[in-house]
């Protein structure tokens, strides 16, 4: 009886050993399977949400959470839902926007972070942009194309890196090196065009409606 228990123990350890093995094979080779599987999950609901988004994301008001749209970048085949707020749980579900700095379509700079080994490890490849390369930002009031100026890696403490310029850009940070959090990869690049909106197409007309209202409260104010 004791030798089977002893088996079955040794078994079961083996088979674990094994699947660890596996689990560092793939977070090596391509990312960690099981929070890519919870993030794509995560995803899947983003997509739900930004289809038909709420009246304070069309309005530029989000709260953290909220899905803001859908950022693309052909160069390397990455196409990621965005979520407002850069805390775990936001990031988890896929690149976030710091709150903190301009949205798409304001002036200033825009700034995104995102993982590159777990969650889906959405921006895994940040370093294999090259200058010119480029990147859209759909929200649901417009698209915007940005052009890559130029990759830096920098201290986790850089906080210049989401300053405002004299130019309107976006900013993509991710952890560097792979697998540690010792530095950031930063990406700058520069707003170069606008488009009319790719996602949230259900809410277009509601988007008209933010911009009205907008208009009519900015003529009260004027006329005060």
């Amino acid at each position: 009886m004791i030798r089977a228990v002893l088996h079955f123990v040794s078994a079961v350890l083996m088979v674990s050993g094994v699947l660890l093995i596996v689990d560092a094979g793939l977070t090596v080779a391509w990312q960690e399977p099981i929070s890519s599987f919870l993030a794509h999950r995560e995803q899947q609901e983003l997509e739900r949400e930004i289809a038909d988004p709420p009246r304070r994301v069309l309005e530029r008001r989000p709260l953290p959470g909220d899905a803001l749209g859908q950022i693309r970048i052909p160069a390397i085949d990455s196409s990621e839902f965005i979520v407002e707020g850069t805390d775990q749980d936001n990031l988890r579900k896929g690149p976030g926007h710091y709150p903190s700095t301009a949205l798409p379509g304001d002036r200033g700079t825009v700034a995104i972070a995102g993982h590159r080994t777990t969650y889906g490890a959405p921006f895994r490849d940040l370093d294999k942009l090259d200058p010119g390369d480029r990147i859209e930002v759909d929200m649901p009031y417009r698209t915007f194309v940005y052009r890559v100026e130029r990759t830096q890696i920098v201290d986790p403490s850089a906080l210049w890196v989401t300053r405002r310029v004299g130019y309107d850009r976006l900013v993509l940070s991710a952890c560097h090196p792979l697998y540690s959090a010792a530095e950031r990869i930063i990406v700058f690049a520069r707003l170069v065009g606008r488009r009319p909106a790719r996602v949230g197409r259900g809410a277009q007309a509601r988007t008209a409606g933010a911009r009205a209202s907008s208009s009519i409260r900015e003529a009260s104010r004027d006329s005060r």
